[in-house]
């Protein structure tokens, strides 16, 4: 059954990976978008093609999450042209580094703690008041297994990502009473941009990272995303962990030689 036609779906970091996969998956069961990144030309281009292919309504953003200010300028222009989306999926994210923590870059945790954390801190705190005022509504929030197991050079990444499973399930507690739901999917090894953004461009160092077994991807991921959307609106899914079948956590993992 699809509960989600006609319904509108909010999108952080929808120009690539898990969020652009989002957008395509739900576009695909008729609901509307509100697609949010930091790069206007790809969320334009994003948009065209999904409102060519399935005719729904989306409305693309420029916003860097990591402005509060101008995520408060956002909430109201939200609030003025759809009131408020059905479904919030904070996807925005980033890995940056690798290094052990006393060798790492201040510049990269400032990245990662402003984007992980405080972005979706922002974005939360200005949309869901909205959802709240009309009593309903699912907030989706992409964390990961970093966020489960710490892993060498994780570090900073991992701390965002356990910060990002303690606010999912703070967010269910704080909004007990309310028919809003609160999830959190958390995917294993994704080939996205992700490991190009932590290895600042290095191409050899993203091959690596992949070599030897089939990753998820970020359809994989939207497909996860969309399933626990979907659900019947008594049912919660609070916390779903989804890796590829090459992987069992973040140190288990088998790669094919050769």
């Amino acid at each position: 059954m699809n509960r989600l036609e006609g319904k509108w779906v909010l999108v952080t970091g929808a120009s690539s990976g898990i969020g652009e996969g989002c957008a395509k998956r739900f576009a695909a069961s008729g609901s509307n978008l509100v697609l949010v990144a930091r790069r206007e030309e790809r969320l334009n281009e994003l948009k065209r093609t999904l409102v060519d292919d399935h005719r729904i309504d989306v409305r693309a953003y420029a916003l860097d999450v990591r402005n509060r200010g101008a995520v408060g300028v956002f909430s109201k222009w939200l609030a003025d042209h759809i009131t408020a989306p059905d479904v919030l999926i904070n996807n925005a994210g980033l890995a940056s580094g690798l290094e052990k923590f006393f060798e790492g870059d201040f510049e990269d945790w400032d990245k990662m703690i402003d984007t992980n954390v405080k972005g979706l801190l922002n974005v939360t705190r200005h949309v869901v008041p909205l959802m709240v005022s009309q009593n309903r509504g699912h907030i989706i929030n992409i964390g990961s297994i970093a966020g489960h197991m710490v892993y060498p050079g994780g570090n900073v990444y991992n701390a965002t990502k356990f910060a990002t499973r303690a606010l999912n399930q703070a967010m269910a507690i704080d909004l007990v009473g309310t028919n809003l739901r609160v999830s959190s999917i958390d995917p294993g090894a994704a080939e996205t941009e992700f490991s190009k953004v932590r290895f600042h461009g290095d191409e050899n160092k993203v091959k690596e990272v992949y070599r030897g077994f089939r990753p998820l991807t970020g359809d994989d991921v939207a497909e996860a995303v969309h399933f626990v959307a979907n659900a019947p609106e008594h049912v919660n899914v609070l916390d779903l962990v989804i890796m590829p079948t090459a992987q069992r956590n973040p140190y288990v993992l088998h790669r094919e030689e050769g």
